[in-house]
């Protein structure tokens, strides 16, 4: 019994050994298996992320433009009509697209002073250059400031627009007061533009000369030519060489004077007079 039992238990052992490398080998495989699976699922996941990816992005986000055609370069249509620019452009395969104006101080009206592209640049069949056309320098009436203070006059033209110079010249009028204008007043002109004014320096200054020992008729004669007025000549009473001659005068001497002021004088004699002199010290 004891040995037929060894011999059972032995066989048992032996199939056991038997089988035990076969099982592990086979459930190796499989966990192999799925790992490579799980990995080729990732990989196409990820390669069909992308490329649905790159899809959506160049054909909706950012689609790609479409394969250039003909291209035509821009003229240089500056300096001429639109006439001649619209036919240029028709030669070119272009077309003249929207037009703007301005005011401009040197190019005359109607003649394009820019254009959008710029000349040499190239664009496809048919599309617009957009140009600016010149409306020409702006208008405007020289203001009459005649009679006016310079200040005064200065303010008006300068915010009329005008640039403003000055030059003076002696005149009845006061000083400062605007003589004349160039171009006269109601000129129009284009803008910007250059206004002279005259202004005057007043009345002409004389000198005040010395008529003490004179005679009396000579002292009127030199303060006549002078344009002086003599108002008052008072006679008072003197002896020996101060007889007939001018013994004072108000103003005094060197003391400038306009033309047309007036002039007191004294003049000596001999005798006894009734003098009016209360005027004088």
């Amino acid at each position: 019994m004891k040995l037929g039992g060894s011999l059972a238990r032995r066989r048992r052992s032996r199939r056991d050994k038997s089988r035990g490398p076969i099982a592990g080998t086979s459930n190796e495989r499989r966990g192999q298996g799925r790992y490579s699976r799980l990995w080729f699922s990732v990989l196409m996941l990820a390669l069909f992320g992308w490329f649905g990816g790159y899809l959506i992005t160049t054909q909706f986000i950012f689609p790609l433009p479409p394969p250039l055609g003909d291209l035509f370069e821009v003229p240089d249509i500056r300096g001429g009509g639109l006439a001649t620019a619209r036919e240029r452009l028709t030669g070119a395969g272009l077309v003249l697209g929207e037009i703007d104006s301005l005011l401009h101080p040197s190019v005359p009206e109607a003649l394009i002073i820019g254009q959008s592209p710029l000349p040499g640049q190239v664009l496809r069949p048919e599309s617009q250059v957009r140009v600016t056309v010149s409306l020409g320098p702006q208008l405007r009436s020289v203001p009459d400031v005649l009679g006016l203070t310079e200040d005064r006059a200065q303010i008006v033209l300068e915010s009329s627009g005008f640039i403003v110079s000055m030059d003076t010249a002696e005149a009845d009028l006061p000083r400062g007061s605007v003589l004349e204008v160039f171009p006269p007043p109601d000129t129009i002109i284009p803008l910007p533009a250059e206004v002279l004014m005259i202004v005057s320096t007043g009345p002409a200054l004389v000198t005040m000369p010395l008529v003490l020992g004179l005679d009396r008729e000579e002292a009127l004669v030199l303060l006549d030519s002078l344009g002086l007025v003599v108002s008052e000549i008072a006679e008072v009473f003197r002896f020996g060489r101060d007889q007939g001659v001018v013994v004072e005068q108000e103003p005094a001497s060197e003391i400038e004077l306009e033309r047309g002021a007036e002039v007191r004088l004294k003049v000596g004699m001999s005798g006894r007079v009734m003098e009016n002199d209360s005027n004088w010290p």
